[in-house]
């Protein structure tokens, strides 16, 4: 696990100004008592949690409630799905960009702007009368979340210094994030049954407006202490890579992948991101560094959280077809069905900064990488029968602490051993995954399960389609975990450079 150096005999990790805990043999007085937050960190972190929560609940909020969008705008069953692709697609093609913009107007500027335009986009998609009006909402929310979340996981890390607050910190913010993809599908369809779809709209606007008011006087603002230059033709070479990237895998979970479209828009995207690479070792002030680049701790630690949001959030859309289309459950029921999960990833994530003490970062990887996996595997023996919710229950409860354990060693790795400047980049890369996984993850295992069920139809072939899809879905959690395991570094070591 990578970790600042230490004086001999003290613990890896100790935050600054801290008393270190000595690694000696065991003495019998009471056992020192860790760092604790002051009363302004804890109402920053607060307030940055927040609205982490609400972005992530942005993400799932309307996916039980498509059908109803779709009948009461008039979108065709073959468009339903660009609602939340558009959003998916604005929000993961621009956060490795914003996150530079965040180094140059400053991280707290951008933060309440992005808020701000957070709000006013979700008042016009709750006022929305055409499928034009609420896919230009969902674009700028989308462009909001590129903006927000990296700004706000930077302000997050340059609040509380590398060492156990910061571990902490990370892990609620982990457990939230993942928390609120799965609260979204509850909050959706309550909202769409007890009130009407716009609601997951206007429910952003009172919590976007109460942060843009109390944000300038609690946050404090962090930047680079000197103006960074914009790297334009590295930002438009990994924006339009990334665009590209999730458009042809989303086609592919809808056409195929031997569609024509399909096939030039991976390509293009391709050839775009590895010309941004070549950018990048060119570039007089890079998008992101090569020598970032070059950190295994960045690398493998970014490639763990790529496969952790993909497969997690991807395990909920297998999930919802079995529940839906296998046991009749409604939209309703399927999201309090997911309060399970929800509950196993809040447990997962306060466990998650104290495994990442104890065991370090590597080994709270591959440990919650192999829970997850085991979990997810054990759901592959879901039948047609309305017995099987127990297992489902009890899996998906299990996976989400894995999962947790995973994604927060993933952030801590991707953020570890780097200045306070580069932590804008840093996490711009690192927001930049967790966008992707999330996008990437459903039209792959959407495309496992078309394969799968060809033509087929009714509820024996769509759970056969399932359970091959999470069946591959198990595979890509435990080859992800082990990978990051082998490549990463044991705790107190300096990283491996590539």
């Amino acid at each position: 696990m990578p970790t600042p150096c230490t004086a001999p005999g003290t613990t890896p990790g100790t935050a600054p100004g801290t008393t270190p805990v000595p690694t000696g043999p065991a003495t019998t007085g009471p056992e020192p008592a860790g760092p604790r937050m002051t009363s302004r960190q804890k109402l920053v972190l607060a307030l940055l949690l927040g609205s982490q929560f609400m972005i992530a609940v942005d993400f799932s909020i309307l996916n039980v409630a498509l059908p109803v969008v779709g009948e009461g705008l008039g979108f065709s069953l073959a468009h339903l799905q660009w609602i939340a692709t558009s959003f998916a697609l604005a929000a993961a093609g621009f956060t490795l960009l914003f996150g530079r913009v965040a180094d140059l107007v400053g991280r707290k500027n951008l933060f309440i702007g992005g808020m701000a335009v957070l709000g006013l986009s979700s008042a016009l998609g709750g006022l929305a009368g055409s499928p034009e009006v609420l896919l230009t909402a969902r674009v700028l929310q989308g462009l909001a979340t590129a903006a927000v979340t990296p700004a706000g996981l930077a302000l997050l890390t340059t609040a509380f210094k590398e060492g156990p607050l910061r571990e902490r910190a990370l892990g609620l913010n982990g457990a939230l994030m993942s928390a609120g993809f799965t609260a979204g599908a509850i909050l959706g369809g309550l909202l769409t049954d007890l009130l009407s779809w716009r609601w997951a709209f206007f429910i952003n606007v009172p919590v976007a407006a109460l942060v843009v008011i109390l944000a300038p006087s609690v946050i404090t603002d962090s930047r680079p202490e000197r103006r960074p230059r914009l790297d334009v033709p590295g930002a438009v070479t990994v924006t339009g890579g990334l665009l590209l990237l999730v458009l042809g895998l989303t086609r592919a979970g809808e056409t195929g992948w031997t569609d024509p479209a399909t096939l030039a828009a991976l390509a293009a995207g391709a050839v775009l991101l590895a010309a941004f690479v070549r950018i990048e070792q060119r570039a007089a002030a890079p998008l992101v560094p090569t020598h970032i680049l070059g950190r295994l701790s960045v690398v493998w630690g970014n490639t763990a959280g790529l496969i952790a949001f993909a497969t997690e959030t991807s395990l909920v859309f297998l999930l919802t077809l079995y529940l839906q289309e296998v046991l009749g459950y409604s939209a309703l029921a399927t999201g309090l069905a997911f309060g399970v999960l929800g509950i196993g990833t809040v447990v997962g994530g306060l466990l998650g900064g104290r495994a990442v003490g104890r065991f370090g970062n590597r080994r709270a990887i591959v440990l919650g990488g192999a829970v997850q996996a085991a979990a997810t595997l054990a759901l592959v023996a879901l039948g047609t029968s309305g017995a099987w919710i127990w297992l489902l229950l009890a899996a998906t409860f299990v996976g989400g602490v894995g999962n947790m354990l995973m994604i927060v060693g993933f952030m801590v790795t991707a953020t570890s051993g780097l200045p306070d400047e580069e932590q804008g980049r840093a996490t711009g890369l690192a927001t930049m995954t967790q966008q992707v996984g999330i996008a990437l993850g459903i039209p792959v295992m959407s495309a496992v399960v078309t394969a799968r069920t060809g033509a087929a139809t009714g509820p024996e072939a769509v759970l056969s389609g399932v359970s091959t899809a999470i069946l591959v879905n198990s595979a890509l959690v435990l080859a992800g975990a082990l990978l990051a395991g082998y490549f990463l570094t044991d705790e107190g070591r300096r990283p491996k450079e590539a």
